[in-house]
């Protein structure tokens, strides 16, 4: 397939200047390849993960264990996506500072959101696509959504939004059965 700038074309969402590796809280929202129920089903108001969901979930996991400045917080993984705070704290200082959004935005790097999450999305490809012995399947849609976290009561309804994602499930724009 050849490139087309006009319709290969994909607008960032990220914020304009903005380092995502600094200490902050952030908010995203990963979506299964083409919105496929891949990792489980929710059964009365509660999400049930599958094998594929399990994967998600112990490599979710794992990204806060594995990163000393990386905490995880509230997190959901549903039948077609995850929702999920990231926690970056200053190593330097141990404390955690509510990330700005005037500082310059720089390549990729360790520990940035960007390398978690595409660090976190080709682990459970690997992963899954071993299971259902199909290599180079997606998994994951391209992009992810994220949003910087920028104080208490923002981080408190986004808290309650990923708590209660499961029992919306039935008006959920997400959920395949409501696309029209």
């Amino acid at each position: 397939m050849n490139y087309n700038s006009q319709k290969h074309h994909r607008r960032s969402i990220r914020l304009k200047d903005y380092d995502y590796s600094q200490p902050g809280v952030y908010f995203v929202t990963l979506c299964s390849w083409n919105r496929e129920c891949l990792f489980g089903e929710i059964v009365d108001e509660e999400m049930g993960l599958n094998e594929y969901g399990l994967v998600v979930q112990q490599e979710w996991i794992q990204t806060g264990t594995m990163r000393s400045n990386v905490t995880l917080d509230e997190f959901t993984i549903m039948p077609n996506h995850l929702h999920g705070i990231l926690i970056i704290h200053d190593e330097r200082k141990g404390t955690l500072q509510r990330a700005p959004t005037t500082e310059r935005f720089g390549k990729p790097v360790s520990n940035s959101i960007p390398t978690i999450v595409r660090l976190f999305k080709s682990s459970v490809t690997k992963q899954i696509n071993q299971i259902r012995n199909h290599p180079g399947l997606p998994v994951w849609q391209r992009n992810y959504y994220e949003r910087v976290v920028r104080n208490e009561k923002e981080l408190f309804k986004i808290r309650e939004y990923i708590q209660n994602n499961p029992m919306q499930w039935d008006i959920d724009g997400d959920n395949p059965k409501n696309v029209r």
